[in-house]
């Protein structure tokens, strides 16, 4: 649920202006930033060198290359221009499950990872889903000053009732088309996990999952018998919790973490584990960056 606690401390963000998103391959974007792109342009980072054309900056000739050689070339260097960095928060109910909740802490990490993104002068969208809502968004922001929405917005969204991950992914593909870096914060407890990371991995984006869950899931103590109830309208389960059934529910969760990440590794997605109950500060500046995420 939305708290007036603030997503990132203070002391964070000053640590967060240190970092940058770090991605595999160069990325075409709309106007100078920070980052690398495949175009020539007038940084100080040197690239290559091309024969001189009438036209050209002279600015830009080589004269001791043209001492040596007596033909005239220009200097060219790398272009630094923006990425297009894609926020995607799972809303649905199960998110907002947990000790630390894994909603809030999809949020944590989506603000640190846009406020990061912010701070070099990139773009920055998010969407939220949620099946009984559609999909909320908000508007493109850049620079440091586009903190105070993302932050705002990431704070009010609400968690949902049913989701479809599957189904919001394939809409989001249609409209989001600007290749970049992409975060998908979900606990990814969804049929359609596969259906939803084949539509998003089908574009040209860059995506990292994180897969988050509590710690309640990852080692719940139980004892004796228990009704577990959908919070997604699912039906109802009766069990009987021992020794035995704990050891056959941390296998299949093992295998199903194995899966998704053999998943994500077999279309080039990078994939995180998240357990909430790390320190947001802790998972941001070690984890993330050990991930090769930021740097």
């Amino acid at each position: 649920m939305p708290t007036s606690e603030p997503l990132i401390e203070s002391s964070l963000l000053k640590k967060l202006d240190r970092l940058a998103i770090l991605t595999r391959r160069a990325m075409l974007g709309d106007i100078q930033g920070e980052r690398r792109s495949p175009r020539r342009g007038s940084s100080v980072e040197f690239a290559d060198f091309r024969p001189y054309t009438v036209g050209d900056d002279i600015r830009q000739i080589d004269w001791n290359l043209y001492a040596r050689m007596e033909r005239i070339f220009l200097k060219l260097f790398v272009a630094e221009e923006e990425l297009n960095v894609h926020l995607i928060v799972d809303t649905s109910a199960s998110m907002d499950w947990g000790t630390p909740n894994k909603l809030r802490y999809a949020k944590q990490i989506a603000a640190a990872f846009g406020y990061i993104a912010l701070a070099n002068l990139d773009r920055v969208s998010v969407t939220a889903f949620a099946a009984d809502a559609g999909a909320a968004q908000m508007p493109i922001v850049r620079g440091k000053r586009g903190a105070v929405p993302l932050f705002s917005f990431l704070q009010q969204l609400p968690a949902g009732q049913g989701g479809d991950l599957a189904k919001s992914c394939h809409r989001y593909i249609q409209t989001a088309r600007t290749p970049g870096p992409l975060l998908l914060c979900s606990d990814l407890l969804d049929a359609g996990w596969k259906d939803a990371l084949s539509a998003l991995s089908s574009r040209r984006f860059e995506i990292t999952v994180m897969h988050i869950l509590a710690p309640q899931e990852l080692e719940p103590e139980l004892d004796g018998d228990f009704r577990l109830t959908d919070v997604e309208g699912g039906p109802a389960v009766e069990i009987s919790a021992d020794l035995d059934l704990l050891r056959r529910y941390r296998e299949n969760l093992a295998n199903w973490r194995a899966e998704i990440e053999s998943f994500c590794n077999g279309r080039g997605l990078n994939y995180l584990p998240v357990d909430t109950v790390v320190p947001i500060e802790e998972f941001v500046l070690g984890r993330m960056r050990r991930r090769g995420v930021l740097r």
